[in-house]
């Protein structure tokens, strides 16, 4: 704790002062991030680090395992932060991002482990369709490579739960809205995009394109009332 007060202080004595004039800019005008970024809660993942962010670029979502349950009517904090950013901010595009090491996939391959803690147990059930499709594709995989494809799986099946959000499918509909996939290795901070055309995961070349994982569609044509 410690650490933290004093990187406080730090901010509030150096960083603060010389940035006052954009803070109160974002404090009085309110923020317009164009994406939002669902992330895992994993300590060594920081998404604006990650992608060299200013206060106010990006909207952030994280949880144990960057999962995304399926929509529905029960309220839960992943949906409402999901259904405002399309709606309220206007997101243009969102990213789940899973990463290397991730201890929830390794949740999953050894859910013994899991026996002491049913609440995460019962969280990483959003995430059954990507072991499950591990276990079918993969059956003679080590662990190292079983993690790898565990984590690559799961950002899929977490973007097919996202497509089923009402207020995600309209937008996509209306062709307002991207959705990424990426995988970041902390060892190297490299990131791995998902290319929605063959559906591999590759690796990211600066001055490159990004791959993407779904355009959503051309907009449609609005029909006149008979």
């Amino acid at each position: 704790m410690e650490r933290l007060v004093e990187g406080l202080r730090r901010f509030h004595g150096n960083v603060y002062p010389g940035r006052s004039e954009e803070f109160r800019t974002l404090a009085t005008k309110g923020q317009s991030p164009k994406t939002l970024m669902i992330s895992c809660a994993d300590s060594r993942v920081v998404p604006e680090l990650i992608t060299q962010s200013e206060p106010g670029d990006l909207f952030v979502c994280r949880n144990a395992g960057n999962i995304v349950p399926s929509w529905q009517e029960a309220n839960g904090g992943v949906s409402s932060t999901i259904e405002y950013a399309v709606v309220a901010l206007g997101v243009t595009d969102i990213v789940i991002c899973g990463h290397s090491d991730c201890g929830a996939m390794k949740g999953l391959m050894a859910p013994e482990a899991l026996t002491t803690m049913p609440s995460v147990q019962k969280w990483l059930g959003h995430a059954a369709a990507a072991a499950e499709t591990v276990k079918a594709c993969h059956p003679h995989a080590d662990d190292e490579e079983t993690l790898r494809a565990m984590i690559e799986e799961n950002v899929i099946a977490q973007l097919v739960n996202l497509r089923g959000h009402p207020s995600v499918a309209a937008a996509m509909a209306m062709g307002q809205l991207r959705l990424h996939g990426w995988v970041y290795d902390i060892e190297s901070g490299g990131i791995r995009a998902l290319d929605g055309n063959d559906n591999i995961f590759k690796e990211t070349v600066p001055g490159h394109p990004l791959p993407v994982a779904d355009f959503g569609r051309q907009p449609r044509p609005v029909r006149e009332a008979a």
